[in-house]
C-alpha cells in the first residue's frame, strides 16, 4: 500500500468521525418543539435559558429571559451555571445548542433541553 492510499484512508476516517461527532445524538438531551419549549419555560421558572449564538446574532432578537453564552465560550463560562439547574439551550438552527449540550454534559450537567430547529422554529415573542 502506498502513502497516497494510506493518506486517503486516514482522511476518510477522519471525515467520518468529524461528521458523526457533529450529528451524533447527545445522551440525555431533551429535544423540544417550539410549543414544548415555551410550555417548559412557563412551568419551570427556575430554569436557566441560554442563547448560545454569537452577540451579533442576539441583536436580531432573543427569547425574553435568556442569557447569552456563545457556544464558543461555553467551556470557559459553564461555571456561571449551577450544575443542578435545568438548562434550556437554543441557537439559530439547533446545531450549536447540541454542541453546547455536549460541553455541559462533559462538565456534569444532567438536566439539559434544547429548542429543536432553533430560532428558525420559534413561534413565541422575541426581545430586541
Amino acid at each position: 500500500m502506498d502513502y497516497k492510499s494510506l493518506f486517503n484512508i486516514v482522511a476518510f476516517a477522519f471525515l467520518v468521525w468529524f461528521i458523526y461527532s457533529r450529528f451524533a445524538p447527545v445522551k440525555g438531551l431533551k429535544h423540544l418543539s417550539s410549543d414544548q419549549f415555551q410550555e417548559e419555560l412557563k412551568t419551570n421558572r427556575q430554569a436557566v435559558l441560554i442563547d448560545v449564538r454569537e452577540p451579533g446574532e442576539v441583536k436580531q432578537g432573543y427569547i425574553p429571559g435568556a442569557i447569552n453564552i456563545p457556544v464558543t465560550q461555553m467551556k470557559k463560562r459553564a461555571g456561571e451555571i449551577k450544575s443542578k439547574d435545568q438548562v434550556y439551550l437554543y441557537c439559530r438552527s439547533g446545531m450549536r445548542s447540541k454542541q453546547a449540550a455536549k460541553i455541559l454534559r462533559r462538565q456534569g450537567f444532567n438536566e439539559i433541553s434544547h429548542l429543536q430547529g432553533g430560532m428558525m422554529s420559534w413561534k413565541g415573542k422575541l426581545t430586541q
